[in-house]
């Protein structure tokens, strides 16, 4: 069977684990966590970069930061992670969604502006699979209206944005704050974990209080102050120096494991881009003004029916592929939530979409011999 996935190993992921079993902190904030930040600051041009325990807990601190509040209204859109709409659910805001453009599944940012009124406070664009929003419209749209803007870049490591005077931004360096995951499923990981990006400068000092579970623990070790206490809201957002020292090995490696990725997308699409044209299935678009990480590789069937016959075969036949998310609007939780919209897109990419195996050691002769030994 070749798996959907397979967390990668570079080698230095147990040295690294023994270096800090040893350093006597086990705690959060220490020697790697610091490594891990300072890589993402200087390589990528972030603001303050956070570690936490996970995607959805940076994205906590986001809706937290934001100061979202019962009746407040946050855009984002339907075709994503629970995650990215569970966050401000939680701080009590109403989700408004959006639907994907017809020839990728991102939020339509033309859709946007018609959905913002009095209590919008919030939008909330995802990079699916890696690719840029167009974060002109959508940055211009926050300046219009006084809006945060907060990227959901679980799946975008290492991917750039050109703005219309082109310029070539990472993905999280442009909206005021910005969220990542290292699920074992994404490019670099440390099994579980994730990082909050605050870009706006005036969100720092309150970030690290909340990510210190509204202490100013921080400060106290720095000596900035004699003594510290609980002066805000926050939770325990921080991972183990073990996660971050798990990381630090894969970061150290980020280049190589980038290539490889690409060798197999690359592969991928020149591979099956016959049989995908044959039978009528739609192949990943990336826009002019987005690169690709390699993150995943998806393809979208003409039809709900096509697409099970096709993950059924391809299961039977040792190839573990799957389909991605259903529209959250559609959701047995939010659906009497949703405001009656129809988002043909999103429920079209729910029914349609399936993703191929992708990791560094995959075999793709394997999976593209398979696929286009089928006739559809």
């Amino acid at each position: 069977m070749v798996p959907f996935n397979k967390p990668y190993l570079t080698g230095k992921e147990a040295h690294y684990l023994y270096q800090a079993a040893c350093s006597g902190h086990l705690s959060g904030n220490g020697y790697f966590t610091k490594k891990c930040q300072h890589f993402f600051e200087e390589r990528y041009g972030f603001g303050k970069s956070f570690l936490t325990t996970s995607c959805t807990a940076a994205l906590e601190m986001a809706a937290l930061l934001c100061e979202v509040r019962a009746g407040d209204e946050v855009i984002m859109p339907a075709y994503t992670f629970v995650s990215t709409a569970n966050a401000f659910v939680l701080r009590g805001a109403k989700i408004v969604f959006a639907d994907s453009h017809r020839d990728r599944p991102g939020i339509d940012e033309d859709a946007i502006e018609a959905l913002i009124n009095e209590r919008t406070k919030v939008i909330v664009p995802v990079h699916y699979a890696g690719v840029a929003c167009d974060m002109d419209k959508i940055m211009a749209l926050a300046r219009k209206y006084g809006l945060w803007v907060v990227e959901d870049a679980a799946q975008a490591v290492e991917s750039f944005y050109t703005d219309k005077n082109g310029i070539k931004r990472a993905l999280g360096s442009i909206g005021h704050l910005a969220a990542f995951s290292f699920h074992e499923t994404k490019n670099i990981t440390s099994g579980e974990g994730g990082m909050l990006v605050v870009n706006e400068k005036r969100l720092q000092a309150r970030a690290e209080i909340i990510w210190e579970k509204g202490t100013n623990r921080s400060a106290f070790f720095r000596g900035e102050v004699d003594k510290y206490g609980w002066i805000d809201v926050g939770s325990s957002f921080l991972p183990s120096e073990i996660s971050a020292a798990f990381l630090w090995a894969q970061l150290e490696n980020l280049d190589a494991i980038q290539q490889q990725r690409t060798r197999h997308w690359t592969a991928y699409c020149e591979g099956l881009q016959e049989w995908a044209n044959r039978s009528g299935i739609q192949l990943p678009l990336i826009p002019e003004f987005a690169t690709n990480n390699a993150h995943m590789f998806y393809m979208v069937c003409r039809s709900l029916q096509q697409r099970t016959e096709i993950l059924q075969t391809l299961n039977e036949n040792g190839v573990h592929a799957v389909f991605h998310y259903l529209g959250l609007h559609n959701s047995p939780y939010y659906r009497n939530k949703h405001d009656g919209r129809v988002l043909p897109e999103s429920d079209r990419y729910s029914d349609c979409l399936f993703r191929l195996p992708m990791f560094f050691e995959l075999d793709t002769k394997d999976v593209i011999a398979k696929l286009i030994a089928l006739s559809y």
